[in-house]
Order: C-alpha cells, then sequence, then structure tokens
C-alpha cells in the first residue's frame, strides 16, 4: 500500500498552545493515534507565516514535544512555577484566517452538533466559534477602524446552519462523491507520494524538532479527496492564504444553508431521509438588495437541494442502498432589481440593463449543464395575469430568452421551460394547487430549477410536492415500497413535510429575514385559523428586516466571503454607496486611455472619484475635479492624468470606487418621456413636433404609444403604491395594446400646450446630441458654406482635383468596426454612451 495512504484520514480535534512568539496547533485524529503539528508565528504584525510539520506524531511523540517547548519558552532555564507554553482553547476544525486592517485572525469551530450520517460518514453543524488575534500585544499596531470591521465579520453567525463533514465532500451531490469513489486509486494518488515516503525514512529524531528547516517549502501530501466545489464553499476565501502551505487534512470546507435527516421504519426496515441544501457563495445576500444575477451568470439566492435516500440496515457508501435527487431554487437570471428606497412592501420591479441576447442567463444555464448535464427544466411561478404588470416583467424576459438560447443547443439537450401561475390558481375554487404541481413532478426528468421573485413560500411548496414524487420512486428503487405513489396524511409524508417546512424556512430566514409565509398546509387549505395571525407576523417580520437589518447583514456576507478586503487604499465598506461593484467585476475595468475617460466624463460621473485616503483626502480632490469639468475637454483630461498618474492606477477596484447605482436610469436624459429621434415614424403633420404633442385623440395616443423609438414616462410612485399585488380570476389586462414595457401616459393639457411642447422640444434636442438648434449658428460654422465649390468632374476637366481625404475620425469608425468583426471590441466613446442611452429610453421607459 503506498505511503500517503496512511496519513491521517482527517484532523478531527485540535488544542491551540500559545507561547509569546508563536501559536502551536496540534490536531490528532478521532482516536488519538496520529497527530500534527501547524506552527503560527505571532512576531509578525501583518504577515501570516505558518509552518506546517511534515512529521506525524504519536502521542508519545507529541507530549515529548510539548514539554520541549514549554521548557525553552520559560523566562529562565530550569525555573519552575511559571509555563512558557500555555493551552488556549480546543477546537474541532478551522474555519478560516482573515486579515483586515491589523494583523490576522485564526477562527476555529470550539462546539460543533452532530446532524446527520451517510454512509458511516458524520454531518456537523456549526455551534460555536473563537476569533483569535494572531499577533503579539507586543508588536500589534493598531487601527481605529478595526473593531468595526470585526463587528461587521461577526454579523455573520456561524452558528446558524453552517454545516462541515470530515470525511465527506458536502459541497457535491452524493452521486459525484460515489463516482469518485469507483475510481481507480493510480488516478487520485498523491503525485508526491515517493516525496512523503522520503520523508516519513527519516529517522524521528531529525524531523522531531518543527523549527528545522524554517523558511522552507512544507511538502505537502494529499489523501484521498477531491476537490471541493468552490461555488457552494463558504469559507474558500478564508482558505486561500493557506490551502497550498499546510497539509490538506488541516483543510475544511463548510456550506451555508440546511442539513435535517428524517429516521423512519417501513415494514420494520430502516430508512434514512437525508436533505442537504447548498446555498450559493457567488452574488450572496439579502432579499431586496440581491436580485437577478450578476454578469458571470450567478443568480441571487441560488440554492442546490438535494435529498438523499438510504437504507440505514447498512451504513457503507460502497456497500449500502442510495438514492439521490437533485433541483434548484434561484432568482431569475437577467438583470433586474427592485428600488427599495421607496419603502414599500413589494416595491416595482425594474430591469437595470438590456441584454438581447440572453448573454447572462446564458452564462447561468452553462453552470447548470456543466454541474448537471440535460435536460434543464425551468418551472416559472411569477404572475401571469396582474392590474398592473409587476412579476409579468420577468415572465416576459425570461422566455424569449430561453427561446433565444435553445437554437443553439440540440433538441435533445434544449432548455424545457414551464410557466404555471400559481398565486391566481390559489386563489381558484376550482382548482386544486397540489395536483397539479403533482402533474408537473411525473412530467419532470431531469433537474428542476424552480422560481417564484423571491424563491421562497411558492418555491419551497413546489420543491416538496416535486420531492414527494421523487420520493416515492425513490422508495420503490429500493424494494421499500411496491408502486411509485405515496398518500398524503401519512407518517412517511408526514415526517417528509415537516423536513421541507423545516428547510424552507431556515433558507427563508437567511434570504427574506422571517420564515416561510405560505406554508403546504395553506396551499392544501387545511391551515388553522390561527395561522393566518402568524403569516401576518411572519409578513410583518420579513418587512422590517428589509428595511432595517438588510444592508448590515449584507456588509457581513460581504466581508465573510471577502467580496470586500479592507484596505488602507480604499474607501471604508460602510461608505460606499452600493455594493454593486463588487458583485459585478466585470464592469469597472477602466483603462487610463482618452476614449474610456471620454465615456466616463460624457456621462457626469468622473465627480465621484476619490483617491486614497493616505495621499490625498477624498474630499479636496473631489472639489478639484468638480470645478475642473466645467472647463475645457481637453484640460479635464489634463487634470485627470495629473491627478491619478502617481497612483498608476489599471482598474477601479484597485484603490477607488464609484458612487454607482444598479440603475441604468442614472444615466439618461431628465425628459425621458420626449423623444426627438429623427428615426420615429410620424403623421406628416407631426414633422418637427414633440411626441407628446398637442393631438389628445385616443388614436393618435396609440400610435404615440406603438411608435418605434417612443417612450412614456415612468409611473408615479402614489400610482404604484396604489396598486394591488393580489390577483383575482376575473381581472383584465388592462394596458393589453400596449408594449410590455410600456405604461399608461398622461397628454399635456390643452392651455399652453405649443409653448410647453416648444420648451421641451429645444431642451431635448440639446441634451442628446449637444446642441442647441435654437441659437444662431456660430461664426466658424457659417465659414463651412463659404467655401469654394469643389467640381465633382473627372480628372480631365479644367479644375485641378485631388482623391478624397480620409478623416481621422472615418478611419478609426472602419477600423473598429471590423476589429468588432473579429471580436475585438473598442472602447466605448461618447457617440456610443449617447446611442446606448436612447437604446436604454427607448425599450424600457
Amino acid at each position: 500500500m503506498p505511503q500517503s495512504a496512511a496519513t491521517i484520514s482527517g484532523i478531527q480535534r485540535m488544542v491551540l498552545y500559545e507561547t509569546r512568539a508563536r501559536y502551536f496547533l496540534v490536531g490528532t485524529n478521532q482516536a488519538q493515534t496520529k497527530h500534527r503539528v501547524l506552527k503560527i508565528d505571532r512576531t509578525e504584525p501583518k504577515d501570516l507565516v505558518i509552518i506546517d510539520d511534515k512529521h506525524v506524531y504519536n502521542q508519545q511523540e507529541v507530549w515529548e514535544l510539548l514539554g520541549r517547548l514549554d521548557l525553552g519558552n520559560r523566562t529562565k532555564i530550569g525555573q519552575k512555577g511559571s509555563s512558557g507554553l500555555s493551552r488556549s482553547l480546543s477546537a474541532f476544525g478551522i474555519v478560516g484566517f482573515v486579515r483586515f486592517l491589523e494583523g490576522y485572525y485564526i477562527v476555529l469551530i470550539t462546539k460543533r452538533r452532530k446532524m446527520a450520517d451517510i454512509g458511516g460518514h458524520s454531518i456537523y453543524k456549526i455551534e460555536d466559534t473563537s476569533m483569535i488575534y494572531i499577533p503579539n500585544d507586543s508588536v500589534r499596531v493598531t487601527h481605529p477602524d478595526e473593531a468595526r470591521y470585526v463587528r461587521i465579520f461577526q454579523n455573520v453567525d456561524l452558528s446558524s446552519n453552517f454545516y462541515f463533514s470530515y470525511s465527506y465532500d458536502l459541497s457535491h451531490s452524493l452521486q459525484y462523491n460515489l463516482t469518485l469513489l469507483q475510481r481507480p486509486y493510480e488516478l487520485w494518488s498523491s503525485p508526491t507520494s515517493s516525496a512523503e515516503e522520503e520523508v516519513q525514512k527519516q529517522s524521528k529524531h531529525d524531523s522531531f524538532d518543527i523549527f528545522e528547516d524554517e523558511g522552507l517549502p512544507t511538502q505537502v501530501v494529499y489523501g484521498l479527496q477531491s476537490e471541493p466545489y468552490y461555488k457552494y464553499v463558504w469559507n474558500g476565501k478564508l482558505l486561500e492564504r493557506v490551502k497550498d502551505i499546510v497539509h490538506r487534512d488541516w483543510l475544511m470546507y463548510i456550506i451555508h444553508g440546511f442539513c435535517g435527516q428524517s429516521k423512519l421504519l417501513i415494514y420494520g426496515r430502516p430508512v434514512h431521509i437525508t436533505l442537504i441544501a447548498r446555498r450559493s457563495s457567488k452574488f450572496a445576500g439579502t432579499r431586496f438588495l440581491k436580485r437577478g444575477a450578476n454578469c458571470e451568470g450567478d443568480v441571487a439566492n441560488e440554492v442546490e437541494t438535494e435529498q438523499i435516500v438510504n437504507d440505514a440496515s447498512v451504513m457503507s457508501l460502497t456497500a449500502g442502498s442510495y438514492s439521490s435527487y437533485v433541483q434548484v431554487r434561484g432568482s431569475v437570471p437577467l438583470y433586474w432589481s427592485q428600488d427599495i428606497s421607496t419603502m414599500m412592501p413589494k416595491p416595482p420591479i425594474r430591469l437595470d440593463q438590456a441584454d438581447p441576447y440572453a448573454h447572462v442567463a446564458a452564462l447561468h444555464f452553462d453552470q447548470m449543464l456543466q454541474r448537471f448535464g440535460s435536460p434543464i427544466i425551468i418551472l416559472n411561478l411569477v404572475k401571469k395575469r396582474e392590474k398592473r404588470k409587476h412579476e409579468r416583467i420577468l415572465s416576459e424576459e425570461l422566455y424569449p430568452a430561453v427561446i433565444n438560447l435553445n437554437q443553439f443547443l440540440p433538441p435533445e439537450n434544449c432548455i424545457e421551460y414551464l410557466a404555471w401561475d400559481m398565486a391566481r390558481y390559489t386563489k381558484s375554487k376550482l382548482c386544486n394547487v397540489l395536483d397539479r404541481l403533482s402533474m408537473i413532478a411525473e412530467n419532470v426528468t431531469g433537474v428542476l430549477r424552480t422560481n417564484c421573485v423571491d424563491c421562497l413560500d411558492r418555491t419551497n411548496t413546489a420543491q416538496f410536492m416535486v420531492g414527494k414524487c421523487a420520493l416515492a420512486y425513490q422508495l420503490y428503487a429500493l424494494g421499500m415500497i411496491d408502486k411509485p405513489k405515496l398518500q398524503f396524511d401519512t407518517d412517511c409524508v408526514r415526517l417528509f413535510e415537516e423536513l421541507y417546512e423545516d428547510h424552507g424556512d431556515t433558507l427563508s430566514l437567511q434570504y427574506g429575514g422571517s420564515q416561510l409565509v405560505h406554508r403546504v398546509k395553506t396551499y392544501r387549505k387545511i391551515a388553522p385559523w390561527t395561522q393566518h395571525s402568524k403569516d401576518i407576523m411572519q409578513t410583518l417580520s420579513r418587512y422590517y428586516s428589509n428595511a432595517f437589518s438588510d444592508a448590515d447583514r449584507q456588509d457581513a456576507i460581504n466581508l465573510f466571503l471577502q467580496v470586500y478586503q479592507p484596505s488602507e487604499s480604499r474607501p471604508h465598506l460602510w461608505e460606499l454607496p452600493t455594493d454593486f461593484y463588487l458583485h459585478q467585476r466585470n464592469t469597472m475595468a477602466l483603462p487610463l486611455d482618452r476614449r474610456s475617460y471620454t465615456m466616463w466624463w460624457s456621462a457626469g460621473v468622473l465627480s465621484y472619484l476619490p483617491v486614497p485616503y493616505d495621499e490625498v483626502s477624498c474630499e479636496d480632490t473631489m472639489k478639484k475635479v468638480k470645478v475642473r469639468r466645467a472647463n475645457r475637454f481637453e484640460e479635464s483630461i489634463d487634470i485627470y492624468t495629473e491627478f491619478f498618474k502617481p497612483y498608476e492606477l489599471t482598474s477601479f477596484d484597485d484603490t477607488f470606487c464609484i458612487a454607482m447605482t444598479n440603475s441604468a436610469r442614472e444615466f439618461m436624459p431628465k425628459t425621458v418621456g420626449v423623444d426627438p429621434s429623427p428615426f420615429t415614424v410620424r403623421k406628416p403633420e407631426e414633422t418637427g413636433k414633440s411626441v407628446l404633442g398637442s393631438k389628445s385623440s385616443k388614436e393618435e395616443t396609440l400610435l404615440q404609444r406603438k411608435t418605434a423609438a417612443s417612450a412614456p414616462p415612468p409611473p408615479s410612485e402614489e400610482a404604484i403604491s396604489s396598486t394591488s399585488e393580489d390577483d383575482s380570476e376575473d381581472d383584465r389586462d388592462d394596458d393589453a395594446s400596449v408594449s410590455q414595457r410600456s405604461t399608461p401616459i398622461k397628454l399635456l393639457t390643452e392651455s399652453g400646450e405649443s409653448t410647453r411642447t416648444q420648451e421641451i422640444q429645444q431642451q431635448s434636442v440639446k441634451e442628446p446630441y449637444g446642441l442647441n438648434l435654437a441659437e444662431f449658428p456660430a461664426a466658424k460654422d457659417l465659414l463651412i458654406y463659404e467655401r469654394e465649390p469643389v467640381s465633382c468632374f473627372p480628372e480631365d476637366s479644367i479644375y485641378s482635383l485631388s482623391p478624397p481625404q480620409v478623416d481621422r475620425d472615418s478611419r478609426e469608425e472602419f477600423e473598429s468596426s471590423v476589429l468588432t468583426g473579429r471580436g475585438q471590441v473598442r472602447a466605448l466613446c461618447r457617440e456610443d454612451m449617447l446611442m446606448y442611452r436612447e437604446y436604454v429610453k427607448n425599450r424600457y421607459m
């Protein structure tokens, strides 16, 4: 047997010892037969220096080592009474290492609780942790904001629904883990096993002193373990600093979500039903602050739920009988959000960015296809019929995106799309919601991706019904029942329903701030009358959490996941007006070239550029930039270069941020309801008039709404707040004749119309095109018309002609088109920005 297989299978217990100069973390397996030692230097104020001892100790050798360390660190040789080595605490695992503005901290698991058992592999829940500052007080360099970052970091309650296992990879599904176990040993044994053998052949005395070879790279030997799926790992960034330094046995990856296990007897045979929910660490956050998807295809509130059924009489992954089914929930993969500044229970939904080629949806489904294969089935539960469009906006964008993507997939691998208005059917006395969900579940043959708007109440009930159907087939496949059918109100289904209720409550608390409002019993219409008062309290709790505590929770998540890393040269986390650029990294690159600067200068956002705090105060610099923006463009470029050249910046993410919102409306013209575009279809008498002209007839209004470039203004907050979100079955679409993005518009009154129309027309022409057509042309412009005439005859005419000269702008435009055709996109210029404004205005407003 290769030597690497004899290494520790897993470090399950740890003891932290300390001296003034070092921490010594001693780890051992469950039987305490093999030990490893990790040395952490405490003399470095900001750097993390870790030495992993290469030797595997037995218990006697560890006691001898600790005795040496105790004796060697006493003040005087032979001194008794005071110890040179003190025991700090006991632990069960390392969460990770984190640094803010001072030195590093180590986060250790100090209390655990067993939650489930899968084939003899225990799954634990973190019950308590300890966060220990590593540098000694004598070398500590204090910072006034350090304590505030520590408080924000600790707002992520690690004792709330974080799970780990020493021997089972929770980030992967059971199918993946079983496939890994069936691989030949040679395919995943360590390539450094020969080097490890040489280390083990050394005498115990040679490898006994852990201070030997200090500073040299440690030989790392990997056991029989796979690489985790980092999308569902929550401490990946916290371990990134040490994962290539320490032995693999020290690394323990945790997931966030839910884990529960029910045990039942079926005709005398013990059966375990395990539910594991893995919450994605990508684009993670709270309800209204994380909606839709980021530029990499990661969606908000994405959770992979796996239900595992196994015969508990044989507790072995290789010899036992196991069945697993996976389904996914997640926000609609579009660029969308809700404006929480209105303080409404249900803020209006808005599409923030145009995505005509469904790029973000393609990235999202790419991830799913790579992980699960095909078919991917979408169950969309958002409302279809509403008095005023709210949820329906998302369906009208998602369905065309799926149709667009399917034309690039083989027919057998196409994404299946199912849309069902669950809320509307719930109010109907003639429709049984759960029966309809059972029919959908029976036809699901692949991985089901379920979503409503929040992916909470409706989604959890739908996932329960699909899981109930899958459970029947799982028990049937294991030979527990004679047909794949399970009835309600049986002990098996009751326990399974309670498991999914706990699952839904936990995920809802993590994302929405309250437990489920509508449960399975609500949709079965058997909920007791006391449940209504509980639903009201949960709704109020969710609203309070979303309005007052979600911002702090979002900051804590960003800091814990290291989406934001504090630095002396960056604004503090609490000073950022938005975390948009933290989760949309690809949108923030800003090369220091003329074209890129032109784009930001024309957009009017350069006044928000702060510089590093330790060099120049942000406030002073902002004032200077604001003053200079009023001057010539050429001078503005010089000021820009003068201010930022010493810092050699390459992107916004290096040292400073932009005060951006998650909406493109911030960069749109103020008179967005007026359309001066020359490409608008109008009647002959409307030439030169505003779209919102003096005509007030119904026919003209409809013509304006159907005009290709028309863009009516958004509805007022009063109109939105007065809109009911409930859909009765006799609701009618009162905007059926309007395009899917339009909203009712108000025509101008007759009195004073002509004057107001002329003012709006002049203002709107000046804003998009940068010209005021009402002013008399300048003298230099009039000189253009006074040039000598140029003949259009060939060269044998009496006029001497030269070949036409192509100006620089035309050349650049041609070169840009050629490069774009080759896939090389040039930097945006002012004209591009204006064109994009016009496009967004016409399509979304």
